[in-house]
């Protein structure tokens, strides 16, 4: 007797990002093997990712380096904002008057020997540090943004001798400073609102020899939050209480067995501190919260794979979190590879939804004021936005993981594909399936733009819709299927060219076969 025509619905495929780390036979549908260029938008969705468009000229100036290695804006007290960037053993700035050319503005005489700067902004100037450099002090004019200068440290009115230091922040009236070549078990204060002097008034330093909880260990990164002076050591997170008076400050906790192991993987969220240690992406919150082990890795769900690829890389591994999106990115340079980690929502497990994107590349990000980023690349600086990667469209991917739905012995004969997308209705989409956990699909385009068409016939093209939405609609493609296995993997890649593109919801009509 012939079997009943099933649906099977999968809805909001992949909302709850890859899951790498677990069987993929019994994970939840809502999970993806790959999300390739995508995010969580604000409904749920797997959504493609914004694309990158140019911002600086005279890339030229970059020469055969590895490109743009360090960006930052800078926001002085009248309003000026001046954007810089390094690389080719320079420091340029983003000339707003000149159609944003980078323009070397390195001082005279002074030759820097690489690009990995740590760059902040502090009462009214900006100062830039890394190891065994000179800082350099930047000073606005007061006038027109960017007319300021840039000024070796030692040439600055009233400066004392610095640490060169390759970590630095502004924080509770001072700069902070550690991780000296030959020297990293101190850390470092300036006098109050004055970044360029380190002795005397109420400058100062602290040697962690007798803390470390391990014995011997070496300060990688700072951070301040809630009146703690945070210290990440490589293995190991040392706090202190009251740093807004540092000469009493005192010892508030030591955090042993995690660490971090990358200086610009630092980022304040405004209620949490994220880190890169060697087990994956962590929260500082509940790492204070519950002093001891196991602590909430927010990248659980693909620690394995990302650990594998950050120790491929010899490049700097760079982080930016974005309030507007909600979004904690980790680049890794090597790789050609960023994970996007989702700071909206938690999952049950304590790790938060993750997608990937490749293509895009960066070296480094800086957030901006006025909302958004730019992210440094090989041939300059561009702004995340739009949906173009530098005028060509890209590819967004997803694929599920092998799903059984919920019957895993019987044989599935797939019959057809109903799917909702929201998104771009000229993008060109395939849809793929295969069977049994092969890496073999097979493959059939749609265009969402025919069906578009059809929906005329209901007399809605009359109100315009098209043109009201920009190009973006909901589609309901319909796809004939064949073949037959126990599990079967769903992917959708889809070209973006100019608009956003999500997939709602994946029909499936199948028929259940023999067991197996």
């Amino acid at each position: 007797m012939a079997q009943q025509l099933q649906n099977i619905t999968v809805q909001a495929p992949g909302f709850a990002g890859i899951n790498s780390q677990d069987s993929p036979v019994s994970l939840d549908q809502s999970f993806a093997a790959t999300a390739s260029n995508c995010i969580i938008d604000q409904y749920g969705r797997i959504g493609s990712r914004k694309g990158y468009a140019p911002v600086s000229s005279n890339n030229s100036a970059l020469g055969t380096s590895d490109g743009v290695e360090s960006l930052f804006e800078s926001l002085d007290a009248s309003g000026d904002k001046v954007v810089f960037a390094t690389g080719n053993n320079k420091v340029f700035k983003l000339d707003a008057s000149s159609n944003n050319a980078l323009t070397d503005t390195t001082p005279t005489g002074y030759t820097p020997t690489a690009n990995n700067w740590k760059i902040v902004s502090f009462n009214n100037h900006t100062y830039f540090y890394q190891r065994e450099h000179e800082p350099l002090i930047y000073t606005d004019s007061g006038g027109t943004a960017g007319q300021g200068t840039l000024v070796t440290h030692s040439a600055f009115s009233g400066a004392t001798t610095p640490p060169q230091a390759n970590e630095v922040i502004g924080a509770y009236g001072r700069l902070w400073a550690a991780d000296v070549s030959g020297n990293t078990k101190t850390v470092y204060w300036s006098d109050t609102l004055q970044g360029h002097k380190w002795s005397g008034g109420t400058a100062g330093s602290l040697n962690l020899t007798t803390v470390f909880p391990t014995g011997h260990d070496e300060v990688v990164a700072l951070a301040a939050h809630n009146g703690f002076l945070i210290i990440f050591c490589k293995r190991s997170i040392i706090v202190y209480s009251g740093a807004e008076s540092p000469a009493t400050m005192q010892l508030s906790d030591t955090i042993e067995g995690v660490g971090c192991i990358a200086r610009d993987s630092v980022q304040n969220t405004g209620t949490d501190i994220l880190f890169l240690s060697e087990d994956g992406v962590r929260s500082l919150g509940r790492t204070i919260q519950e002093k001891s082990m196991p602590m909430r890795d927010i990248s659980n769900n693909v620690r394995g794979e990302l650990m594998d690829t950050v120790r491929q890389q010899t490049k700097e591994i760079k982080s930016l979190y974005n309030p507007d999106e909600g979004i904690y990115l980790l680049a890794l340079p090597d790789s050609q590879t960023v994970y996007c980690f989702d700071m909206t929502k938690t999952l049950p497990d304590g790790a938060n939804r993750v997608t990937t994107w490749s293509g895009i590349n960066p070296l480094c990000f800086t957030l901006l004021q006025e909302g958004g980023f730019y992210v440094g690349r090989q041939n300059g600086v561009f702004k995340y936005e739009g949906y173009l990667d530098d005028g060509e469209p890209y590819t967004m991917l997803y694929y599920s993981n092998p799903l059984n739905f919920g019957n895993s012995a019987n044989l599935k004969f797939l019959k057809k594909f109903n799917i909702t997308v929201i998104g771009n209705v000229s993008a060109q989409t395939t849809l793929a399936w295969g069977y049994d956990y092969t890496n073999e699909f097979n493959k059939r385009i749609f265009s969402t733009e025919q069906v578009n068409t059809a929906v005329a016939e209901f007399n809605v093209a009359e109100f315009n819709i098209g043109k009201y939405t920009i190009g973006t609609d909901i589609q309901r493609p319909k796809i004939n299927t064949n073949g037959s296995g126990s599990v079967v993997t769903i992917g959708i890649e889809s070209t973006i060219n100019g608009a956003p593109y999500s997939i709602q919801q994946i029909d499936v009509h199948a028929l259940l076969g023999r067991l197996i």
